[in-house]
């Protein structure tokens, strides 16, 4: 950037130090300065299709996917044989949910250029690319003052369009020699602009162990950062959780900021103010955290594997009546995550939870997910 703004001093005029300047913005992650320098650029030299795809760029780095598309078929309209820009729609199209015009892109890519990697992988990927991801898993207690406790689950997520996703699982629960099944269900819209919004609630048949029913909703929101600094984008959500019990009633509100780091590392801290009500006591607030860092492991062309590790304070899981009221606790725990190839996955944790009066809780569970 001290280079090119040498340049400009010397050359106030020159578009293709503008041009320069523009990229140099874009690569180093100051998309909004890009953003305006690429505009004004297009105003200046509109015939120079290298000019609308910098825009185009900027725009899919921002995740403003029609902006991008409008700015990509002006470059391809002004040269419709390069196959670079007839790639890029196609990268744009794809990130848009239109997979059939994608296909077609990739398609015209390979035409004029047959041995083009990104567009054959891109053809691959779309000729079988997963809507829907099943997981089963299954979680166990173990306690040094009451018998173990259990619970299996099975949970589909489908992502129907780029904006629009579903996800429902039932829970099968065995607390104490007594057996209960809860039902949830989420629909979840996704737009660049306003981020990630889910609405969901759950129906049980409780005996009294799980919440009759529910209520969820939650926000969420990303900004990007730099690519190039110790944090490359900035995730927060804020969500509220009704539990309505036989004899209680939960209202949890969490906020929870995650950072992305370089090399695939992520660190997120969750906080919980969480509103008890039993019928026979008054309401009463209780705070509690979470802080969790997780980073990979492993890296091949056939899969990956990677790690976390979490610590809580006054956490519970509201989701389970032995695990709401008057108690304190510290939870040290941790996971491992593998991943084959790009269509099935598993994950394995483990959890020691100090509670008051010296009890203790050991979790550990197991779950397996593929794509389809």
């Amino acid at each position: 950037m001290r280079v090119i703004e040498a340049e400009q001093q010397k050359r106030p005029g020159d578009v293709e130090v503008r041009e320069w300047r523009a990229r140099v913005l874009t690569w180093s992650g100051h998309l909004s300065k890009a953003e305006s320098e690429w505009n004004e650029i297009v105003r200046i030299a509109p015939k120079d299709p290298d000019n609308w795809l910098g825009l185009a760029s900027v725009y899919q780095r921002e995740g403003r996917w029609s902006e991008a598309q409008k700015a990509i078929d002006a470059a391809v309209e002004l040269d419709p044989k390069r196959a670079d820009l007839h790639l890029a729609r196609g990268r744009i199209l794809r990130a848009n949910g239109d997979a059939r015009d994608a296909k077609r892109e990739f398609e015209e890519t390979l035409r004029r250029d047959p041995g083009n990697r990104e567009a054959q992988a891109g053809l691959k990927a779309l000729r079988g690319e997963a809507k829907h991801l099943l997981r089963i898993g299954e979680n166990n207690d173990t306690f040094n003052f009451a018998d173990a406790n259990h619970d299996e689950w099975v949970e589909v997520a489908s992502q129907w369009t780029a904006h629009w996703g579903t996800d429902v699982g039932t829970s099968f629960y065995q607390r104490g020699g007594t057996g209960a099944e809860k039902f949830t269900g989420s629909v979840t819209g996704r737009s660049s602009r306003w981020g990630a919004v889910t609405v969901g609630g759950a129906g049980a048949r409780d005996n009294a162990v799980v919440p009759r029913s529910e209520a969820f909703f939650d926000v969420d929101h990303g900004f990007r950062r730099s690519e190039a600094g110790w944090v490359r984008s900035v995730e927060f959500a804020y969500g509220q959780h009704w539990y309505w019990y036989r004899d209680a009633r939960i209202l949890a509100l969490s906020e929870t900021t995650t950072l992305y780091l370089p090399d695939e590392w992520t660190w997120t801290a969750r906080v919980t103010e969480a509103r008890s009500h039993f019928s026979n006591t008054g309401a009463e607030w209780k705070p509690s955290g979470l802080a969790k860092l997780n980073f990979p492991l492993l890296r091949r062309s056939g899969g990956s594997a990677g790690g976390g590790i979490f610590f809580a304070a006054g956490t519970e899981n509201f989701a389970q009546v032995d695990q709401i009221g008057g108690f304190a606790s510290q939870t040290y725990g941790g996971e491992l995550k593998w991943r084959f190839g790009s269509r099935q996955e598993a994950t394995a944790y483990s959890a020691y939870q100090k509670r008051t009066q010296g009890r203790t809780e050991t979790s550990f569970g197991f779950s397996y997910g593929i794509r389809f």
